[in-house]
């Protein structure tokens, strides 16, 4: 009986010993963005680690044409920055505009406009939670809640690939 005990004790502390990067969830590669279905997947290797429901911007539907007209931008871009010292809490800058995006813009002689980001709620509007849900409400970005964007900001490493489809 003592040997027993002592061989779980044994255990039990070397599980709390051991680096928590063993329990840790893959690193994305990959994230796979559906403005219709309002989700986002984070994926590894093809497989998804995690699907979170999302906000977008004011006016979802359509690809984003020209600065100031609340879309989320559509096609493939990279997570190429992030923020923790955000207006909200904690920001992935995407790299919006691509050459497409451009090019577009510059054939109707608008802007392209930037700052996309996947970002958490307005500092201090925390409290909200999964409600901002609710609505589409952002200038074209992709909102989650901050316990989420925490989640999401230890998962995803600058360079990883973002598409975003209809």
């Amino acid at each position: 009986m003592k040997n027993a005990f002592h061989r779980a004790a044994t255990f039990g502390l070397m599980a709390l010993l051991l680096p928590s990067a063993l329990y840790a969830a893959p690193r994305a590669d990959r994230i796979i963005v559906h403005k219709q279905a309002r989700t986002m997947e984070l994926m590894h290797a093809g497989q998804m680690i995690k699907t979170y429901k999302i906000a977008l911007g004011g006016e979802p539907v359509g690809p984003k044409t020209r600065q100031g007209d609340h879309r989320t931008p559509e096609g493939t871009y990279l997570i190429d920055s992030r923020n923790v010292n955000s207006q909200f809490h904690r920001s992935l800058h995407i790299s919006y505009p691509n050459a497409n995006d451009s090019e577009h813009a510059r054939r109707l002689g608008t802007p392209t406009g930037g700052d996309i980001y996947i970002h958490g709620l307005p500092n201090g509007y925390g409290f909200v939670g999964a409600a901002h849900r609710a609505r589409d409400w952002t200038d074209g970005c992709i909102a989650v809640t901050d316990q989420e964007i925490e989640e999401i900001w230890r998962q995803v490493e600058n360079g990883t690939r973002v598409d975003i489809r209809p």
